[in-house]
């Protein structure tokens, strides 16, 4: 007897008993799947039809035949068919079995004494396969327009019981499959982030090779690719430049670095709002990292001091590039079209009075006071080597007296305005010929 309040469930329909259960879950299981290992639903749909395909062949199907399978996501049931190609004389051998026989036997006799020497000399064409190819006569009862190349599927009857050894097949194929989907896919994804500056974590420290979990992946620093001062801890946070993505049996092999120059450029892109947005450029860059690094930056609009932008408000914008890498130090040059003044401002800080240039050679000859003779050399000769990758120019240093030093100012103070009077008096050469013109007009 039905309680009071009781709400009776309506009897399923005789489509709803017969449909397949669990479709529900199937649905929402391929959707997890395809979130955790970030591969797609259609590559996940075409791995379960190939594992069904596999798994009919090994328990109802013949060695040599070509089954496909199409899977229903709706329904999770899924439908078979037998694939063979069209194929003639042109295409194919054609052998009976006697003759295959002796055929095989010769072979295996040639192979025995000569090797593949005499088998290879001419490329034999595959032999026709029943299981696997049709002929043009055969065809034309199925399919009346049927030409040679063509593909004729024809349907399966559809099996549901499957044995142990074509379950294990099936699982099998499935998670191969999956490797490999999920192997291209994060190749895919890192070789997008290539030339990139990523965080990572370091997980191990092997010899002096420094694995560090960058997410999905796990990317190694190479000692050639590691700054000398610098140590590295399990669990410590890094910024890491993802210099090289090869693809790996294992997974993509990412090659990090901490030294190449353009992770300086990227860390400025990240700080510096201006270099993002493409205000400021950066022309160049020289550096030995964990010592010291030349940047040589511009404006592309007026009105803006690149060097400022770099620097920031009380240099926090440097800094935080300067700590990123380790205490680094970091020169902000200002970059000229001029070669000359463009050499000058990367010797700084030293002060130079004179430049000096061989365009043939490519070759720069600098003069700077003597006592900032050491300054612009720097320590072991870092100064003018970094000034030198910066311009692409060599340079060669001279130092002069104080006196001398003074005399060249006054030289080139002199230089200077001997060309502005030079200017001024052609300008008004010309104004007085203009005048002249027009009296004898008039």
């Amino acid at each position: 007897m039905r309680k009071l309040g009781q709400i009776r469930k309506p009897r399923k329909t005789k489509e709803e008993e017969e449909a397949p259960r669990g479709t529900g879950d199937f649905g929402s299981a391929i959707s997890a799947l395809c979130e955790e290992k970030g591969i797609s639903k259609e590559k996940v749909i075409e791995t379960i039809a190939a594992a069904l395909a596999a798994a009919y062949k090994k328990d109802y199907g013949k060695k040599g035949q070509n089954i496909r399978a199409e899977f229903d996501e709706v329904s999770g049931g899924a439908k078979f068919y037998l694939v063979k190609e069209v194929v003639d004389e042109t295409t194919r051998e054609f052998v009976e079995e006697k003759e295959e026989k002796e055929v095989e036997e010769k072979q295996g006799y040639q192979e025995r004494t000569h090797g593949d020497a005499e088998g290879n000399d001419e490329e034999r064409l595959p032999r026709f396969n029943p299981e696997r190819d049709l002929t043009l006569e055969q065809a034309k009862k199925i399919k009346k327009k049927a030409v040679v190349g063509d593909i004729i599927e024809t349907v399966l009857p559809e099996e549901k019981d499957y044995g142990r050894v074509a379950a294990q097949t099936a699982k099998q194929v499935i998670i191969q499959r999956i490797r490999e989907a999920e192997r291209d896919s994060m190749f895919e994804e890192y070789k997008n982030k290539e030339g990139e500056v990523i965080s990572g974590v370091v997980q191990r420290v092997e010899g002096r090779n420094v694995f560090i979990d960058i997410g999905k992946s796990v990317g190694v620093l190479f000692p050639g690719e590691q700054v000398e001062r610098e140590n590295y801890r399990i669990g410590q946070r890094v910024k890491v430049y993802l210099a090289k993505v090869d693809v790996g049996t294992k997974g993509p092999g990412i090659t990090l670095s901490r030294v190449h120059p353009d992770m300086v450029r990227r860390l400025f892109e990240l700080e510096v709002p201006e270099i993002f947005a493409g205000t400021v450029e950066i022309k160049a860059i020289a550096r030995e990292a964990g010592e010291r690094t030349k940047v040589a930056v511009a404006s592309t609009e007026e009105g803006i001091d690149p060097i400022g932008s770099c620097v920031g408000q009380k240099g926090t914008r440097v800094q935080a590039i300067i700590e990123e890498l380790g205490g680094e130090k970091i020169d902000i040059i200002l970059w000229n079209e001029d070669p000359a003044k463009f050499i000058s401002a990367a010797l700084s800080p030293a002060k130079v009075l004179r430049v000096d240039l061989d365009e043939g050679e490519k070759k720069a000859t600098t003069v700077v006071p003597e006592e900032q003779l050491s300054l612009a050399i720097g320590k072991r000769g870092q100064n003018v080597r970094l000034a030198a990758k910066l311009t692409g120019w060599k340079i060669d240093i001279a130092g002069v007296g104080t006196e001398d030093s003074e005399q060249e100012t006054e030289n080139s103070e002199q230089q200077v305005e001997e060309k502005e009077e030079d200017v001024v008096e052609v300008v008004e050469g010309k104004a007085e010929e203009e005048v002249t013109e027009d009296k004898t007009e008039k």
